[in-house]
């Protein structure tokens, strides 16, 4: 019997949990006093792939969840979660690690993905398992689409940089 591939629900949670482990991570470092190359280069991660599925939702998970789920009060709020998890990168980027509020930004950066989390797993991932949302074929396009996002990982750190300048 052949093994279904990740459906998107699966390959979302699965980006959840990893990044997640990567703020722990952060997290041991700052406990023991790592240089502050090794934080940047680990925040550096963790925003990448922060924006990756940032744009993974925005573009295909989102917009098809909107249409199953005909809610957008509650679809609005965790894309705007986002504008504000935007907002933090830009400000972990464009900031020197030496500076005495950087793991403190990074800190909150992961308190407010938590949250976010939490809200799309309850609430968001919880009622598209209920509807009829494709979501093989969702996670499909996911795949794809994250692949393509990888590739450009540079444009996107630009991306996310330019923000913090605007």
């Amino acid at each position: 019997m052949k093994k279904q591939a990740p459906d998107a629900i699966d390959l979302l949670d699965a980006d959840h949990l990893a990044v997640h482990a990567l703020f722990q991570s952060y997290r041991e470092l700052v406990r023991d006093q790592a240089s502050a190359l090794k934080r940047r280069a680990l925040a550096e991660e963790i925003c990448l792939e922060l924006a990756i599925h940032a744009k993974l939702e925005e573009e295909l998970f989102y917009p098809a969840v909107r249409a199953s789920l005909r809610d957008d009060d509650l679809l609005d709020e965790v894309e705007d979660q986002h504008g504000s998890q935007r907002e933090f990168i830009a400000q972990i980027l464009a900031t020197r690690p030496e500076d005495e509020l950087y793991d403190a930004k990074v800190a909150v950066l992961g308190e407010y993905v938590a949250r976010h989390v939490a809200k799309e797993r309850e609430e968001v991932f919880n009622r598209v398992l209920a509807s009829r949302l494709d979501l093989q074929s969702l996670g499909r396009a996911i795949t794809v689409r994250q692949a393509e996002l990888r590739a450009v990982a540079d444009a996107l750190r630009e991306e996310a940089l330019a923000s913090a300048l605007a």
